[in-house]
């Protein structure tokens, strides 16, 4: 039995053009090829993607995926791997709940808040590692610093307007605007004051992120679905990208 690329895309949340990138770059082939030129994956095919679309998660490059998959053979092995780091994902993500639950039932019931409580599971440590390799030990220290000194209630704030912020852009991208017009750069002017308020940031403080670190975090979102899902998946983070080079190469 396989499946159209078509059913592949649906059933996997990517889109038809991504498969067929896998494949360009030889990531994933096609089991075959009808006569009408369409791609079909067969259960092997599906359950290589499910391990591709697994490393993205853990916030792999295509190049290290392919290595991953090229030195790791079996695929139940490998996704006993996966399996292990999605359950403490979820374990995290229980955490985040309980919170979110905890701080509903207090504010509807009129109980004092216990700041301490409300943000278990909301590790801003988790990438420090990738932080440090990309720009930096003193970038990570910076931002972790500033981070520690904010009170519950500016924690809560910082992350009422990155929401707000990824919400404008997802309801951007899906009315179809053109990343250059007014409405998106307005957004990317937004982007860049955001990344300029946070210490650390490459070139932030007074005169804001650089252009090099501007353009090049548009791309991270691009290619790291864990960024892209704040900005509604590949499609929604590629329109950010866009809008981010289009603001970079015009102001900075």
């Amino acid at each position: 039995m396989d499946w159209s690329i078509q059913d592949i895309a649906r059933l996997s949340g990517t889109t038809s053009r991504t498969l067929r990138h896998y494949d360009d770059v030889g990531l994933l082939k096609p089991s075959r090829v009808g006569a009408n030129g369409y791609r079909y994956y067969d259960e092997d095919a599906l359950t290589r993607l499910q391990r591709i679309l697994l490393l993205r998660e853990l916030g792999l490059g295509l190049p290290a995926i392919a290595d991953v998959l090229a030195g790791q053979k079996e695929h139940a092995d490998a996704l006993l791997t996966h399996l292990h780091w999605l359950q403490r994902e979820k374990e995290r993500l229980d955490r985040q709940i309980g919170a979110v639950e905890s701080t509903i039932t207090k504010l509807e019931g009129g109980e004092q808040l216990m700041a301490e409580d409300m943000f278990d599971g909301f590790d801003h440590t988790q990438y420090k590692e990738e932080v440090e390799e990309r720009w930096g030990a003193d970038a990570y220290a910076k931002s972790d610093a500033w981070w520690r000194s904010q009170t519950a209630e500016q924690k809560a704030g910082w992350k009422a307007r990155m929401q707000k912020l990824g919400e404008d852009w997802i309801a951007a991208a899906k009315a179809g605007v053109d990343p250059g017009s007014d409405e998106a750069q307005a957004l990317a002017q937004r982007q860049f004051e955001w990344l300029r308020g946070i210490p650390g940031t490459p070139g932030g403080g007074t005169t804001g992120p650089t252009k090099e670190y501007f353009t090049g975090l548009g791309e991270m979102y691009v290619a790291d679905p864990r960024f892209g899902a704040n900005y509604g998946g590949q499609d929604g983070a590629e329109f950010v990208r866009d809008a981010m080079a289009v603001y970079a190469a015009r102001n900075l």
